[in-house]
This record gives structure tokens, C-alpha cells and sequence, in this order.
């Protein structure tokens, strides 16, 4: 890894478990960090995902809307174009979620 990146984020929507067209499991949460204080308040959301076995057990049943949790890993800023404007995604290639918070 050449970064990384620890946060505690409340999840925003319910995990979700995919399959790559390999076949490989793929997990993924989104949730927000808020940063400053007052007017200077800002909120950052970040998708995080893990893959493989990982992402193949139960772990999803826990990451639920609400709930916090600590992430660690790899951050990736993605940018992508919506409505005429450039945007930009932070995305978490996760090594370590675990829940620290309940709803």
C-alpha cells in the first residue's frame, strides 16, 4: 500500500455484495465522515470496499444504515463528470471495517 487512510464513518445505506464477472466476491459501504466545526462543518462521503473471502461472510448483515464503524486502507479519488460538472468520489480499497458504534 502506498497510503493509507483511517476514518470512523456512519453508514449511510445498507452494504451490498456483488460478484466480478471473475467471480471474485466484492463488498461495499458507503459512509460519511464529518470534518471542521460550526460554518466550516463538512461532510465527506466514502465508499469502501473489500474483495474476496472477506466480503463472502457475514460482515454484511452487520454494516446496516446508521451504524458506525472504523475503516482502514488504501484511498483512490475517482473523478467523473455529472450534469456538465467534474466531480469527485473518494473510494477505500479496505483492509480492516470494524464496528465501533451501534444505530
Amino acid at each position: 500500500m502506498s497510503n493509507v487512510f483511517s476514518a470512523v464513518l456512519t453508514i449511510g445505506r445498507d452494504a451490498e455484495v456483488r460478484y466480478a464477472p471473475s467471480g471474485v466476491a466484492i463488498l461495499t459501504v458507503t459512509g460519511a465522515n464529518n470534518t471542521g466545526y460550526g460554518d466550516k462543518k463538512k461532510t465527506n462521503w466514502i465508499r469502501a470496499s473489500v474483495f474476496g473471502k472477506r466480503a463472502e461472510g457475514e460482515l454484511v448483515n452487520w454494516l446496516k444504515k446508521g451504524v458506525q464503524i472504523f475503516v482502514s486502507g488504501e484511498l483512490n479519488t475517482n473523478e467523473y463528470e455529472k450534469d456538465g460538472q467534474t466531480k469527485t468520489s473518494l473510494e477505500l480499497n479496505a483492509t480492516i471495517i470494524d464496528l465501533v458504534g451501534k444505530k
